[in-house]
């Protein structure tokens, strides 16, 4: 099975990127491939909003992406792991599914999804925030389930959490790091 999971931190080492470790844990200890994406580090120019794409399905912008494009129609299973900032996934979490309008050109007008593959594709959002009102995790849901549904991924779980904000506060949760071990072995199960 092939896994590729996005990290949409910026923090090196923060509670997101603590996250995704542990929820990748299961994953590679199974055997499956995982391919994981720093989007920090990357290339990634914002969606233009050109129209280029909506005749090929193909973004006619060249960087970064295109490794994106390739594992994302490859994938069995895709996680998603970002911060909350303003009520909303990361920017660039965000700049890499604006992208993905290439896909939505490909799945809605030219009629053409991702196969789904023996395996099925299931999705898992992870996300966390200094916030204590659900709000922002209302949000960055809403984005993550357009973008799932746009990749031909028909269904994800959610994983959540509240009031953690200083880097590294995510290991003083009483269950953060369980929670998303098993969201991580369900995903593969």
């Amino acid at each position: 099975m092939k896994v590729v999971a996005f990290l949409g931190s910026p923090r090196v080492h923060g509670n997101t990127e603590l996250l995704l470790d542990e929820a990748l844990k299961p994953v590679r200890e199974a055997g499956h491939e995982v391919v994981l994406f720093k989007l920090n580090t990357m290339n990634i120019k914002p969606c233009q909003n050109c129209g280029g794409c909506e005749k090929t399905g193909v973004c006619i912008v060249k960087d970064d992406m295109d490794q994106v494009y390739d594992a994302i129609r490859a994938a069995d299973r895709i996680i998603l792991a970002s911060p909350i900032f303003f009520f909303a996934l990361s920017a660039q979490s965000k700049a890499m599914i604006d992208r993905c309008q290439a896909f939505w050109c490909d799945k809605y007008l030219l009629k053409k999804t991702i196969p789904a593959g023996p395996k099925g594709r299931k999705g898992l959002l992870i996300v966390v925030g200094g916030m204590k009102k659900e709000d922002g995790i209302h949000c960055a849901e809403t984005t993550a389930r357009a973008f799932f549904r746009t990749i031909s991924v028909p269904e994800h779980e959610t994983v959540s959490f509240l009031s953690v904000d200083a880097k590294g506060d995510i290991l003083k949760h009483p269950t953060a790091m369980k929670d998303v071990s098993e969201a991580g072995k369900r995903l593969i199960a």
